[in-house]
Formats: C-alpha cells, structure tokens, sequence
C-alpha cells in the first residue's frame, strides 16, 4: 500500500565497504564461463556498470530461462534442468545446470536440444537406482511434454534416458499417450487435447510403484507404473468440485510425502495456477491429504499458497539431502505468463530474460487450527554467500528514515512494532528523490510488496502493481526477511508461512533503503543488511 509524499532529499551516505565473494563466485559465472566457452557458446558482453544480472540467483548465461525441472542428486551434486530457448518464448529444449550449495549455479550446457522443431517442453527427471525401467540402475529417466498432433499440437509424454547426465537418448514413441487424442471433435475435448502436459514423477516406496501426476484443463490425472514405461490411469483429482472457486489451469504439478512437526506423515498435491480472476495468486497452490496408491483424498479443496507474490510459476520441490522426510527445497521461475514473454531489460544488458528464485526450504508444519501447512525459509547456505553483516538495534520512526547504507543486491531482515501506526514497513530501491521506490508493508490486515512506484514505463508490470496476503489484522508485529537482488524481491513474513515474490528492474540510482510509519510511529529493531558483491 503506497503513501505517496513529497520528501527532502535523504540520500544515504556513501556506503562502506565489506569484505564479500566477487560477483563471479557467488553466481557461479566463474565455472560457467569456461563450460559455455567449451560448448561454443559466449557470456554476454554488457559493461560491468550496465549489468542488471542478478547477484544471487540462478540465472542462464544467454538466451531465454522458462520452467525449472525438478532437481536431482546425481554423482554427489545437484543437476537443476530448465527449459531454454535463443529467442524469448522460442521453442527449446532442456539445459542442465550444477550447484555444489544450491546458491552459485555453474557449468550451464544443453541436456536435451530441440531436434528436427519438435520442441521439449515441460517434465521431471528422475534417478532409477533399482533399475525398474532396464536402462541400467542409476540411470537418469526423464519424462517430458512434446506437441505431437497437427493443428491442435497434441501433447503426449515421451521417455528420454542418460547413464551419464550428458547425453540423452529418446524413446521412439510417447508412454503416456493423450487419452482425447486424435477422436478431439467437441470443444472441451480438443482443449484437453492440448492441455495434457507437465509429468511429474515420484516414487511410491510404500507401494514398490511409480506415480505420474499430469496437468489438465481443470484437473490433475493420476498414472502409475512398475516400469516408467507402460503407465496406467487411475484417477483424477478435481478441485472444481463441491463448488470451489476456479483457480485456472493446472501447469507443473508436484507431488510428494512429508512429515510434519509432530512427527505425522502426509501428502502433498500440488499445481501453478492462475487464479487472478478468483483473487487469488497466480501461483504455486498446494493440498495436504492422503494416497491411497490409486487416489490423492483431501478434507479440504481450498488450496493454500506457498508464495503470494507475481512472480514465483512453475515451482519444483524436491527432497534436501540432510532430512529428507522433514525438509524439501524449492524454488521458482520469478516470471508470470501474462508479461513474460516480452522483452527485458536484461535482453539488452546482459543478454538474457529470467531467473529462478532463490532455494528455500519448506517444512509441513501443524497450525494452531489443526490445518496443516507448508513455511518456506532461505537455504542457510545464502548467508554463507553475502558479506558481513551490519546492524541496527533500535530506531523510532515517524514518516520516513533513511538507514545509513545503500545498495541494489542485499538481504534486509529486520522487527517492526507499533501501536497507532495504520501502516508501516520498509521502502527498497528508492531513489534519493524518492520519485521510485518498492514498499514491503503492513496495512489493513494484510502483507504487502507495491512494486507500483518502481513500474518503468518501456518494461511495464502494470496492472499487477501490488501483491498482497492476509495476516492478522490485530497483529502489532512483523518480522521482515527481504531479499533484494537486482530485478526481484523475495519477501519472507514471520516464520515463513507467508511468501511475495516479485520482479522489479532497479535503475541505477534505485540504491537508498527507508523504514516508514505512517499515522503514528513505529519502532523497528535488529535492522540487519547483508550485501551481496
């Protein structure tokens, strides 16, 4: 929620400076940059003072960055496959991706190209250690969507399979094949048909079987196999029914059990879904429930959210090395289909368009109410990747204060408490005339990032200015951990239930920081930065 004010020049002092990795080291571009010269491939030339790249974040070394493929562990590292194309929103295949800590990604190359225009589109990968498909034990299977009917680009689900991460061979033919196919005549059929995408795949240890779950129209369908080739139906999961508001399509579903904190299992269904026209965001919604082998049943089909932010599509989870029943990371593509396939300013910096979100961790937590839920927190790694600390314990604000410190790539974390105040938070990436600026707030019983006051007019966000989440409208505390890197904003609210993900392209002078109260004071304390390089 913006209150906009005509405000004295508060410019910051010039920053100091800290001892931090180099901008290299931290992306990963130092590794990357001889794999890509290997592969023929070159860094962008962009001037160091004009680069927008983002600091801290999984970002591709040219070309487009579309949906992230479920990481996997292979040979001691984690190999995170996305869709890639040259051209914005060109048909492409999967590139690979190594991380050694799940913050500097490095050694970008092709996995799967496009051959002959048939484009590879969105899918998993999974490690077949008991080698139930034949392949050979340890071989990495990959099921993916491929258009493969006329007109109507039919998609189906064709299996491709490597013994070394490398190089992948296809099967010649789809194993999951779209049930509407080639009798498509009425309207809902056809879309179907066109709406048959996204395999996500899990192994059901439980049951000795491999479960595919598929994204629909307006519902997710449920396969199983011994085999990872010759796949049965066995049913859908429908959220429209009893009434449900309509959330959109289904897109990059996910699937997988947990163990909450009171040490119950469960399972977790989930989808991206774009559920502007309901109110809701437009991203990752998730269930918790139970599987039955055949059947994902849930007691309640109003979905929760785990980012209410723009910009955090297509998200992937996968299980963390050090608890694997308690802990998943995830992460997400930070774009959103109704702008994502213009042009941005880093096409023209840098020479590429998108980027993931950082890796956070998600634990299923028992909320008060008896509902369970997913919170999300920063891989501990990431602190390991920012520079020294600096902190401020105590500071009363009224209107607006500057802290002593600038920059565009940082974490913020900090506590707000106030009485009389209707409206507080924190303003990044403001100019010294306060003309541009990002507010990350509390107003009205919800939590806020109004990216509105940032919108450049050549690479415009509008109409989805502000993003917003309930929280309790008694609260008289927050507790803030924002990270700013560039071209985003990641907001993590309390204890991490609540999560905004939002682009924004920070201009060069968008560097001053300032906590705000309006209609009263506000007291913020532990005001702690973390520069990136």
């Amino acid at each position: 929620m913006s209150k906009e004010n005509e405000m004295p020049d508060l410019s910051a002092p010039e920053e100091p400076k800290f001892s931090r990795r180099s901008m290299m080291a931290l992306t990963g571009l130092g590794a990357a940059a001889g794999a890509m010269a290997a592969g023929g491939l070159a860094l962008p030339t962009a001037r160091a003072a004009e680069s927008l790249r983002a600091r801290f974040h999984m970002t591709p070394p040219h070309g487009w960055l579309c949906d992230g493929q479920r990481p996997i562990e292979f040979n001691g590292r984690t190999y995170f496959f996305y869709l890639h194309s040259d051209t914005n929103h060109g048909d492409g295949g999967w590139d690979v991706s190594v991380t050694d800590d799940l913050v500097a990604f490095g050694e970008n190359r092709v996995a799967i190209p496009l051959r002959d225009s048939f484009p590879v589109w969105t899918g998993s990968a999974v490690v077949d250690e008991r080698n139930t498909a034949g392949f050979g034990a340890g071989a990495i299977i990959v099921l993916a969507t491929q258009p493969t009917g006329g007109v109507r680009r039919k998609q189906e689900q064709y299996l491709y399979w490597s013994l070394d991460g490398a190089s992948f061979t296809q099967h010649p033919d789809p194993v999951i094949r779209n049930p509407n196919g080639d009798s498509a005549v009425t309207p809902e059929e056809i879309d179907n048909a066109e709406w048959f995408r996204d395999p996500k795949v899990v192994w059901d240890e439980a049951r000795s079987q491999w479960v595919c779950v598929i994204g629909r129209r307006k519902y997710l369908s449920i396969y199983v196999s011994g085999n990872l080739r010759d796949w049965s139906w066995v049913s859908n999961f429908d959220y429209l029914e009893n009434g449900a508001a309509d959330l959109g399509g289904m897109e990059c579903p996910d699937f997988f059990q947990i163990t909450a904190d009171d040490g119950s299992t469960h399972w977790v269904l989930a989808a991206s879904m774009d559920a502007y026209a309901s109110g809701l965001p437009m991203t990752y919604a998730y269930w918790v429930g139970d599987w039955d082998g055949t059947r994902f049943s849930t007691n309640n089909l109003v979905p929760q959210w785990l980012d209410w932010g723009w910009d955090w599509y297509a998200a992937v989870t996968w299980p963390s090395s050090q608890d694997p029943d308690h802990v998943r990371n995830a992460l997400g593509w930070m774009n959103n289909w109704k702008y994502a396939a213009r042009d941005v300013p880093t096409d023209v910096t840098d020479g590429y368009n998108g980027q993931m979100s950082v890796v956070r961790q998600i634990r299923l937590m028992r909320q008060p109410d008896g509902w369970y839920s997913l919170l999300s927190t920063p891989v501990p790694a990431l602190r390991d990747a920012l520079g020294a600390p600096e902190t401020i314990a105590r500071r009363e604000v009224s209107d607006r204060w500057a802290l002593p410190w600038k920059g565009r790539a940082y974490e913020l974390e900090l506590d707000i408490e106030w009485s009389t105040a209707n409206n507080v938070g924190v303003s990044v990436g403001c100019t010294p005339d306060d003309s541009r600026h990002t507010n990350i707030g509390v107003f009205d019983g919800k939590v806020y990032v109004d990216r509105g006051p940032a919108d450049r007019s050549d690479y415009s966000f509008l109409p989805y200015r502000q993003a917003e989440a309930p929280i309790d409208p008694q609260a008289r505390y927050v507790h803030l951990r924002i990270l700013v890197d560039m071209q985003s904003v990641e907001v993590f609210v309390n204890a991490g239930h609540t999560v905004l993900s939002q682009q924004v392209y920070f201009e060069a002078d968008d560097t001053v920081i300032r906590l705000y109260a309006y209609d009263g004071s506000a007291t913020f304390s532990n005001v702690t930065w973390r520069p990136a390089a």
